[in-house]
């Protein structure tokens, strides 16, 4: 092998200085592999929509590049460019060779053009980006992998290697169609290595591999639980067809009673944030091969689509025209882009409004405006209005015309401008701006101050809720919940794109968060568009335990309430969603609204506020059991004792929680204080028979059994809920089981 030879036919200006392998068998059949400088094109490995996707993770420099995630404003500018968890060399901006940020010698943060190593792999030939035949690119030439020892083992680590998820399945006989050339016999990859070149007991092709011998890969995506699940046919990576992986084969899911809450099932298990929305016919093209599921009926609260409801797997009545779709949207109303352009920094303006995309129109456009633009997407200096015509004329709708901005304005959202979709414009009227690309990378953290850390919702019962947590320092932490309000609750469902009403929670009622506490104080003032915006006291200066977490609720709304008769017909179950599948986080936690039965007994206090008691069960509208033992100390007296009905947690107050007396309390005639035995009691509430509280979706009764019924003792099934301690530490604030 001639290791000075130059491979031919590349553009000179993207050729980079990269890595030529060549290997020398040892004994035992391992390779010893000699470095050799080979120039090696960057135009390979790029996606269909001009995104590099590759697994180099090093500058021409050879320096170690940093984890996107070390950059959250940066992704969440540039979401869906396949930034994430990982240092792998991307060009989310479209720029012609990928580049990554690097820390210079000085401390200080900088960016580097990536190097295009030896040992690039690829996958040829699939319906998706996911699957194909592999090829491996070596000393300037594409070729093949023998599939006679070919495994999941190896596929695995092309699919880690291709950033495509930890799931490798190996498919053989030219599953993919013939290639040209063979490089290796086999890989012999353990199935914990990054790349191929770190797979020790790879062997070059030095006997016969036929054509119809090639290997080839299908890789699913790791994100979430359950099922591999993908997207297809998207113009965006966050959407498209729903295909979902089983038997070796990729296969849809139809329409049937396809919803919204499905839609937010699968963009959580893929680990995709955004509003989630369904979309039925087809709407990303009719797939090929299986329809796997029908029927499918999530309640919200599911990790990962094999936990819904569906039909037996592939017994449906569809045809592919019925394709189920999802998009799992990342933006929000007022998001800006530039389009048109060769670069990230000019292009034609478009605006995001109610789940579409549309142009600005040109009248009344200022360089005041063009600056507003420029600075929401993070540039900083000068910006210029683009002359007409300069980028191509959008389609579709023009969303705004008459914008006036002073200049100072964070987003064009706060600046003057006509209803939505009211203008007499025509698209040869499109704005287009040009900003000032001279941004100093070293300062990368202050891109975007209008957007500021990333924050997540963690432990609710849907995505829509949990406890507030923060991303700063490369680190998620939680926030104190002094001075949290609705105000601050909104400013946190506004940045994560959830519209309705923002209801703060407090005193960790989602649970108690770990690692540190980054924020205190928040003081927003409710216009804000993220929560990095709002005034607030530092890591540093806060006096708060985690057990002050702050919490939110988005899209707000108070279940309806039910009349008792109907609540009666169901006792036993949970009324608020006959959909959701009962589900324990962690084993120890209740879900509001689980247990609607559940009761707690306080003792009354004038001076020093209630004190709990006991837990109790309701059995109808009037009647309450609970321990006789409860009121060994404090004796029989109605007027010393309150009961909470609907509550969930003891600190705070809860929706549907009520406070009643009782009017009388009935004691087992065979209870004797000093022992166990008949231990039980009864309590009347006030009010008439049959109607002393009303039923709702978070208080109804427990079922009795029938006179004659004999209970089987299996403790197993058995359930004991109540505030009280399930490990080690003080009594539970929230509902435990």
């Amino acid at each position: 092998m001639d290791r000075n030879k130059v491979v031919p036919g590349f553009v000179p200006c993207c050729v980079l200085l990269a890595l030529c392998v060549s290997a020398e068998v040892t004994e035992g059949g391992h390779f010893d592999v000699v470095q050799r400088p080979a120039p090696l094109s960057c135009l390979e490995g790029f996606t269909e929509l001009g995104y590099y996707n590759g697994s180099v993770s090093h500058t021409e420099s050879g320096s170690a590049c940093l984890k996107w995630t070390d950059f959250p404003d940066y992704m969440r500018q540039y979401p869906g460019r396949g930034l994430g968890h990982h240092s792998f060399c991307r060009n989310p901006d479209r720029e012609a060779n990928p580049w990554c940020f690097i820390r210079q010698s000085s401390g200080a943060i900088g960016w580097s053009h990536c190097d295009c190593h030896q040992g690039a792999a690829r996958l040829v030939g699939g319906s998706s980006g996911n699957s194909g035949r592999l090829e491996v690119y070596l000393n300037g030439q594409w070729g093949a992998v023998c599939d006679t020892h070919w495994n999941d083992h190896d596929a695995s680590v092309i699919c880690r290697q291709l950033g495509l998820g930890e799931i490798g399945t190996a498919l053989q006989h030219s599953y993919f169609g013939p290639g040209s050339v063979f490089h290796y016999e086999r890989l012999g990859c353990r199935g914990n290595e990054n790349s191929l070149l770190e797979c020790r007991n790879r062997k070059f092709v030095n006997s016969d591999c036929n054509h119809g011998n090639e290997a080839g890969v299908v890789c699913a995506e790791p994100e979430g639980t359950g099922i591999p699940l993908r997207l297809v046919g998207g113009l965006e990576d966050f959407e498209g067809r729903v295909e979902v992986y089983r038997d070796g084969k990729w296969g849809t899911i139809c329409d049937d009673r396809w919803d919204d809450i499905d839609a937010e099932v699968v963009c959580r298990q893929l680990g995709l944030g955004g509003v989630a929305k369904a979309w039925t016919w087809a709407h990303f093209g009719q797939g090929v091969g299986p329809i796997f599921l029908d029927g499918v009926q999530c309640s919200g609260n599911e990790l990962s689509l094999e936990e819904c409801p569906h039909n037996i797997w592939e017994q449906h009545n569809c045809d592919h025209v019925e394709d189920a779709g999802v998009s799992c949207n990342p933006y929000t109303d007022g998001a800006v882009r530039l389009v048109g352009a060769d670069s990230h920094w000019e292009g034609r303006v478009e605006i995001y409004h109610q789940g579409e995309w549309g142009t600005v129109c040109d009248d009344s456009w200022t360089e005041l405006n063009a600056q507003v633009v420029c600075r929401q997407l993070g540039f900083r200096g000068r910006a210029e209005v683009a002359p007409d015509g300069v980028y191509e004329e959008g389609r579709g709708l023009i969303l705004l015309d008459e914008v006036q901005c002073r200049g100072p304005e964070d987003g064009l959202l706060a600046c003057t401008h006509s209803e939505w979709g009211q203008h007499d414009c025509s698209h040869s009227e499109d704005v287009g701006v040009r900003c000032e690309r001279g941004v100093d990378i070293n300062e990368i953290r202050g891109l975007l101050p209008s957007i500021g850390p990333l924050v997540r919702l963690v432990a609710g019962e849907s995505r829509k809720e949990g406890r507030v947590e923060v991303f700063i320092n490369s680190q998620w932490g939680s926030v104190c919940d002094d001075g949290w309000n609705d105000v601050n609750a909104a400013v946190v469902c506004r940045q994560l794109g959830f519209t309705g009403v923002a209801k703060a929670r407090s005193m960790a009622y989602f649970g108690e968060g770990q690692g540190p506490i980054h924020l205190d104080n928040v003081r927003c003032s409710g216009t804000e568009m993220s929560l990095g915006q709002c005034p607030a006291v530092g890591q540093d200066s806060h006096d708060c335990r985690h057990s002050e977490d702050a919490g939110v609720i988005c899209g707000y709304t108070l279940d309806p309430v039910g009349d008792a008769a109907v609540a009666m017909q169901s006792c036993g179950l949970k009324l608020n969603n006959q959909r959701r599948r009962r589900r324990i986080i962690g084993g120890d936690k209740s879900l509001r609204g689980e247990w609607p039965w559940q009761v707690s007994l306080w003792l009354r206090s004038q001076s020093r506020g209630n004190h709990p008691l006991c837990g109790a069960s309701l059995i109808n509208p009037c009647w309450v059991v609970t321990a006789a033992h409860c009121f060994k100390r404090f004796g029989r007296d109605p007027t010393r004792y309150v009961l909470r009905l609907g509550d969930y947690h003891t600190e705070e107050q809860d929706d549907f929680e009520r406070t009643l007396s009782p009017e009388r309390i009935i004691i087992h005639r065979k209870y004797y204080s000093q022992g166990w035995e008949h231990d039980i009691a009864l309590l009347r509430l006030k009010g008439t028979e049959g109607n002393c509280v009303a039923f709702n979706p978070h208080t109804g009764a427990v079922c009795l059994p029938e006179p004659g019924n004999k209970w089987e003792k299996r403790p197993a099934a058995c359930v004991i809920t109540g505030w009280g301690i399930t490990g080690l530490g003080p009594p539970a604030a929230s509902l435990e089981v």
